[in-house]
């Protein structure tokens, strides 16, 4: 099933309530990340691929099936995406409704876009617009982490850009969902200990007490991640 994302922190009036249920039907042909990658050549921004895709870009390999696909833009470079896309929708998404082409103060108000296919119905990615200054990424949980793009991003071998692992973990660890859980136990084992000592940092400051400290500090780190 395709979660829906969290409670954002200002929500527009109006908005649908979509049916769970529906929902899946709907994501069952999102689109995998070189699909976005072919219609984003050439695009400046600094996007990447995020979430579970992310760790799997990661890692190489896939290590389960993806719901959904979801990608992070700074938020001023938000139309330089959407232009690439000029026969899809993009539905505003918060605190569990749907905003279905979404206008300025819709999207302003909110966080997540859901890009749907008007002909079907069908949703076929998410884009999270993302806080930034400049050039400086702003972690849209802990205002206080900062950091330049380029220690934002990774690539694979063949250029897909996608968020590093250590973040993509960060944003994981609020939920907990199962699949979480298993995101983070999957990934421990290739982190090596520069990911590993920024994640717990992160941690102890962002969710303090959280259980995946310790394991962070007792497992054996790879030396290659």
């Amino acid at each position: 099933m395709t979660d829906l994302p969290p409670e954002a922190d200002r929500v527009p009036p109006g908005g649908v309530v979509p049916d769970a249920r529906e929902l899946d039907v709907r994501w069952a042909h999102a689109w995998r990340p070189e699909q976005v990658v072919a219609r984003l050549d050439g695009v400046a921004a600094p996007w990447c691929v995020a979430a579970g895709w992310a760790l799997d870009l990661f890692r190489g390999a896939p290590s389960r099936p993806h719901g959904d696909l979801e990608i992070a833009v700074p938020a001023a470079s938000f139309d330089a995406v959407r232009d690439r896309f000029p026969e899809y929708a993009f539905d505003a998404v918060g605190r569990g409704r749907i905003w279905p082409a979404a206008d300025e103060e819709t999207l302003a108000a909110t966080h997540q876009t859901w890009v749907r296919d008007p002909s079907t119905g069908d949703f076929l990615f998410d884009v999270f617009r993302e806080p930034h200054d400049g050039g400086t990424w702003i972690c849209r949980r802990d205002p206080r982490l900062r950091l330049p793009y380029d220690a934002v991003r990774a690539h694979t071998a063949d250029g897909i850009p996608y968020l590093v692992p250590e973040l993509v973990l960060l944003f994981k660890a609020k939920a907990l969902r199962p699949k979480d859980e298993s995101d983070f136990r999957g990934a421990l084992p290739l982190l090596d200990r520069a990911r590993r000592a920024r994640l717990r940092g992160w941690l102890e400051r962002t969710h303090p007490g959280h259980a995946w400290t310790a394991a962070l500090t007792s497992a054996a780190p790879s030396e290659s991640g």
